[in-house]
């Protein structure tokens, strides 16, 4: 729901989490790597989950970020009123 309160410029985060999570991609697979030579199986298992998890987020973000910007009302839009509840 549109309040009017919303700051004019305001900008999806999805460029900043798809940077951080190639940053945590690149530390988990490294984590992966360093746990395996090392002998620290759990901590390897560990680092792999992980990089599953930053691999679907990563996904679903560049998912959100090919869809491209939704519509926004502009300011000569007013702001809706809310619902009335019985």
């Amino acid at each position: 729901m549109r309040t009017g309160s919303e700051p004019v410029t305001a900008r999806s985060p999805l460029r900043m989490r798809l940077w951080f999570g190639v940053w945590g991609l690149i530390w988990a697979v490294f984590g992966t790597v360093a746990f395996a030579l090392t002998g620290r199986t759990g901590w390897a298992v560990a680092c792999g989950v992980l990089i599953l998890v930053v691999t679907a987020d990563l996904a679903w973000v560049l998912h959100r970020m090919r869809q491209g910007a939704h519509y926004q009302p502009g300011r000569d839009i007013p702001p809706y009123e809310p619902p009335d509840r019985p």
